[in-house]
């Protein structure tokens, strides 16, 4: 006898929860490639595995905005207080590119934590 095909929307195969698990990360990195058009902030752990990321364009900035340093700033704010929710307190910061957003994190940094 055949084995019967489970329906997409039985319960047997339901999820119970959300996929991400939180995890506490004490310390971790943030990556900032600031570029001329856009500014990617990532914050890793030590080993590397992604745990956030933002851009300037996912921030809603579109166009020639998503070079500014505001729009930096903001990306940059947008990643780091989901990590600092899941318990990060210390960080390391790598910068990298020669965009305008290279500047204007560093108080950033500081407000958010405090």
């Amino acid at each position: 006898m055949p084995k019967s095909i489970p329906r997409a929307g039985s319960r047997r195969n339901a999820r119970g929860g959300s996929r991400k698990s939180t995890r506490k990360i004490p310390k971790g990195v943030i990556h900032i490639q600031a570029g001329f058009n856009n500014t990617i902030v990532t914050v890793t752990d030590i080993r590397g595995r992604v745990i956030s990321w933002s851009s300037a364009g996912t921030c809603g900035f579109k166009g020639t905005r998503k070079g500014t340093p505001f729009a930096a700033q903001t990306a940059a704010g947008n990643a780091i207080r989901t990590v600092v929710d899941q318990g990060m307190q210390r960080a390391e910061v790598m910068i990298k590119g020669p965009g305008l957003g290279r500047d204007g994190h560093y108080e950033l940094f500081v407000e958010v934590v405090y």
